[in-house]
């Protein structure tokens, strides 16, 4: 038996400082023991996972512990397990404690500790977690690790890419950090809402719940009026007092649209403005040659796109397969922009891109990854102008298996750009002047090809989660006309299976070239969540089987069963809830949700770094040419893959909010009225409520519900009362009253008008089992409610 020391955890497993005891006071830690070739018990392996979280996989547990056949099962097993109870959760390829940080994470270098060490914490947390765990970072030597080298250096306000570690010192915070990259050299700017002093000068009212509020000098409002979104400087920082800031710029009222989707950029670091250099190469920019080029300009193909949309980075085009040995086969052609002929490898573009990770789109604007040079001109695939693609021609049999494809660098033409609307009109026997023309020689063809690759979809049998999606719609002044459910055609079905397919085709042909690439991949649910959503389903009378071999088509199965009863929009939404996030990674684990085994971006390189490595790969490994990936970004997919999942994170919790914000800026005048409104979400202290007509939710604390005791049952979903049985469920019907609307925040507060209803006796009789200790609740009189989100 080898005795390994462990000074990382207590041998409680907790983290260190957890129990606000200190160097000498704090208890003594155990020696993990490890019988080498012997399965270990869960408190080791749990132990083990929190001290050494880079060596948390199945393959790496069973090498430390020298497990072979049967044991290795075991360890399987065990590890399922721990998963279905919530001790442990996957993260990408590894496990971790639940609330541990990845190996690999974003951090923002935030303050200084009282030895005025760096201190970061992560970019992106959940609101559910609780408080993010604080991060000392690890300055390294100039001359890099191993004196190899330049270590990156970072700074206050910065964020950083960097490898975790379990701290060793129980005295500060639970992880160190050492720097991978600097991602953004954030300037010492903060943000808010401008107030005017009296007897001149104003005050600086901050937009995020930590913010500070400033004074401002007269001498240093910048033109600012009352009520505007300002970015500022701090100008002094004295001892007593508030601190002193400079106004550096106005972004205009905070009633405008335009300011409020600049908290969500300011609020998440998105950059927003191209640097001089990048700006420059992007406008010395030549049209692409024919080198390494087939021409197919004249191919028909053809845009289909968003009515208001501004850059065009896929074409399609599609015809029966002349060959004999396919009867009834198609042949589909997707033509992508060739943005890795302009974006070249650690260019300022390049550089920039990768900064930024994507596009984010706002109601009001697009912070695009690449300038529209590039973006709307010299990469959009415009009607009737020689731009250069990758393309790849996929053969389908009468059944809808692809039976093979061919990718080409090409210089194409754009016959038409058409919107999915007039796309479909004309497929409904209303074409116009321009689609007219086209229906049977073009339109028809892809239609055709549509329903032939649809056959192989249905057997496929991805998840069909239909969630309707909402557009914002703005009035000529910015502000919220109203809020629509665009109808989802055939149109966007005949694009999105087109461009699934065409990814499936350029992680084949990468793999088969045992080329790196990055992913898109997707995991299954967790055991724990599948427990979570069996216990709920077994409420209304639905099973879900067991096991870790779930499918997509099993899901199919349970929304099927809901599919028109009252329990439907609950069911979706469980559903929903019960699903992984996708990310992109250097490994493969296929995407569950398409129910693929290979699966990655190539089709909007403009918007997607992602896309833009599948292409440099499909370039170089193909030989196709200039603009290739290099060694130096194949070492890096690792480090790449983490940063653009996290700026993708970003983008959709930049977007959400400014939604959000825009949302209850629209109803801060309407406070006091009565609305139709939904149970979107239940947790212990109150209730999500969604507006299906706003496309809002906001909530109501449990302490405004009444005078009963209310009891949280997380496996019904349910608030009841202990006294009356009256209570609110998942996806119940109800009119609420706003009674507070936040707009900078972009939170609703609600006050429940529905008395509630009587609850099923499966609820009932959870009370009376005594296990009010899951969640009871009582109104105390005189409570403040809770203001905000929650």
């Amino acid at each position: 038996m080898s005795r390994i020391p462990r000074e990382r955890t207590n041998p409680a497993g907790k983290r260190p400082g957890k129990t606000g005891r200190t160097g000498k006071d704090a208890p003594a830690v155990e020696p993990l023991n490890i019988v080498h070739g012997a399965l270990p018990s869960r408190e080791v392996i749990l132990r083990f996972i929190a001290d050494d979280p880079q060596k948390a996989s199945k393959r790496e547990l069973a090498k430390a512990f020298g497990l072979k056949g049967d044991n290795r099962v075991e360890l399987k097993h065990m590890l399922q397990e721990l998963e279905q109870e919530g001790m442990l959760q996957k993260n990408r390829k590894s496990l971790i404690r639940p609330g541990a940080l990845p190996p690999v994470t974003v951090l923002d270098i935030t303050t200084r500790d009282k030895d005025g060490d760096l201190i970061g914490r992560p970019a992106e947390w959940p609101e559910d977690q609780g408080v993010a765990p604080a991060v000392a970072i690890r300055q390294q030597s100039p001359a890099g690790r191993q004196g190899k080298g330049k270590a990156p250096v970072a700074g206050l306000g910065d964020r950083i890419l960097a490898k975790i570690f379990p701290a060793v010192d129980r005295g500060g915070p639970a992880y160190t950090a050492r720097i991978i990259k600097v991602i953004d050299k954030r300037r010492g700017a903060s943000m808010g809402v401008f107030r005017i002093a009296p007897g001149g000068g104003g005050r600086l009212l901050p937009i995020e719940r930590r913010g500070e509020e400033m004074v401002i000098d007269p001498d240093f409002t910048g033109g600012a009026t009352d009520g505007d979104l300002v970015e500022v400087e701090i100008a002094r920082l004295g001892r007593f007092g508030l601190p002193r800031a400079k106004v550096l710029s106005v972004v205009g009222s905070v009633g405008s649209e335009k300011a409020i989707s600049m908290i969500a950029i300011h609020a998440h670091g998105i950059p927003h403005v191209f640097p001089p250099a990048v700006i420059a190469e992007a406008d010395a920019a030549k049209p692409a040659s024919m080198s390494h080029r087939e021409d197919w300009r004249d191919v028909p193909l053809i845009t289909i796109d968003p009515a208001d949309a501004k850059d065009h980075d896929d074409a399609v085009y599609a015809e029966l397969d002349p060959s004999p040995d396919n009867p009834g086969g198609v042949i589909v052609t997707v033509a992508i922009a060739d943005v890795s002929w302009y974006v070249r490898p650690n260019s300022p573009l390049d550089r920039e891109a990768l900064k930024r990770g994507n596009s984010v789109y706002f109601p009001d604007r697009v912070v695009p990854m690449l300038p529209e040079r590039i973006s709307n001109d010299l990469c959009s695939l415009k009607e009737g102008v020689d731009r250069p693609a990758l393309a790849v021609r996929m053969s389908f049999s009468g059944e809808g298996r692809k039976i093979g494809h061919t990718f080409h660098r090409i210089m194409m033409k754009s016959a038409a750009k058409l919107s999915y609307q007039q796309a479909q009109a004309a497929i409904d026997g209303k074409p116009d002047d321009q689609t007219g023309p086209m229906l049977e020689p073009i339109l028809k063809p892809l239609w055709h090809a549509y329903e032939v690759m649809k056959r192989g979809r249905d057997r496929r049998q991805p998840l069909e989660l239909d969630m309707p999606e909402r557009k914002i719609l703005l009035k000529p002044d910015g502000t919220l006309d109203r809020v629509v459910v665009p109808p989802r055609l055939d149109a966007h079905k005949l694009i999105e299976e087109m461009m699934i397919q065409a990814n499936v085709c350029a992680a084949e042909t990468l793999e088969k070239k045992r080329q790196p690439l990055i992913y898109r991949i997707h995991d299954g649910p967790t055991l724990a969540k599948q427990e979570i959503l069996r216990e709920f389903l077994a409420t209304l009378g639905i099973s879900l089987a067991k096991g870790g071999n779930m499918r997509a088509n099993n899901f199919n199965g349970i929304l099927a069963k809901a599919d028109g009863t009252p329990h439907q929009t609950m069911v979706s939404e469980m559903v929903l809830r019960s699903q992984s996030q996708a990310i992109y990674g250097p490994e493969n684990i296929g995407h569950f949700g398409l129910n693929l085994m290979k699966y990655a971006h190539f089709t909007s390189p403009i918007r997607r770094y992602a896309d833009l490595i599948v292409h440099r790969a499909l370039v170089g490994s193909l030989g196709f040419g200039e603009g290739g990936i290099t060694p130096e970004e194949e070492a890096a997919l690792d480090d790449i893959a983490a940063e653009i999942s996290t700026f993708e994170r970003r983008a959709m919790a930049a977007e959400r909010e400014t939604v959000d914000r825009l949302i209850a800026h629209h109803l801060s005048g309407r406070v006091g009225e009565e609305f139709a409104g939904r149970v979107s979400g239940v947790t212990k202290s109150g209730l999500f409520i969604a507006l299906p007509d706003y496309g809002a939710d906001g909530f109501v604390p449990i302490s405004t519900l009444g005078s009963d005791y209310f009891i949280y049952d997380e496996a019904h979903q349910a608030l009841s009362g202990e006294r009356t049985g009256l209570g609110f469920r998942l996806g119940d019907s109800v009119t609420v009253k706003l009674a507070e609307a936040i707009p900078l925040a972009g939170a609703l507060r609600f006050e429940m008008i529905s008395e509630g209803r009587e609850m099923p006796a499966a609820v009932r009789s959870f009370h009376k089992a005594g296990r009010r200790d899951r969640g009871q609740v009582r109104k105390k009189p005189g409570t403040r409610p809770p203001r905000g989100r929650h």
